[in-house]
């Protein structure tokens, strides 16, 4: 199981590597399966502003990004 922090590294991680900006600040949402365990977490960059917006979904168990996507603007 990864934290919070973890996910954001891993998500700060992709974005360098695709050449994306992460900007700050970042939104991260738990999303919870039936029991109320973690089951992923939902990271957007730029969160409260207008503007280029990136975002990721990485597995709590395994590290894993399950979804990714940039707007630029």
């Amino acid at each position: 199981m990864i934290t919070r922090e973890d996910a954001m590294a891993i998500a700060r991680a992709r974005a360098e590597e695709r050449g994306w900006g992460l900007v700050e600040p970042l939104a991260v949402r738990d999303r919870r399966n039936w029991l109320g365990r973690i089951r992923s977490y939902d990271i957007v960059s730029n969160s409260v502003m207008r503007g280029t917006k990136t975002s990721f979904t990485v597995d709590a168990e395994t590290g894993a990004i399950l979804a990714e996507g940039h707007i630029a603007r």
